[in-house]
């Protein structure tokens, strides 16, 4: 009984994967120019960001040596 379970298991399993033929459509565009100006593509922001993630996690280290 275990083997006519397990052999209908992998059936259904192997149809759902193959199930999946058609390729999704992505249109990435990497370029930095056009009509997009998006804040998170400068790399200003991301010094930034990493500066002020790096703060935090001084302060917060140096203020639990304390307790």
């Amino acid at each position: 009984m275990k083997r006519i379970y397990f052999s209908l298991l992998t059936t259904l399993l192997t149809l759902i994967t193959f199930a999946q033929e058609k390729k999704a459509e992505v249109d990435v565009n990497i370029n930095k120019g056009g009509g997009d100006n998006n804040w998170y593509a400068s790399p200003l922001v991301w010094v930034i960001g990493a500066a002020v993630f790096i703060l935090l996690l001084v302060a917060l280290t140096r203020g639990r040596s304390r307790a």
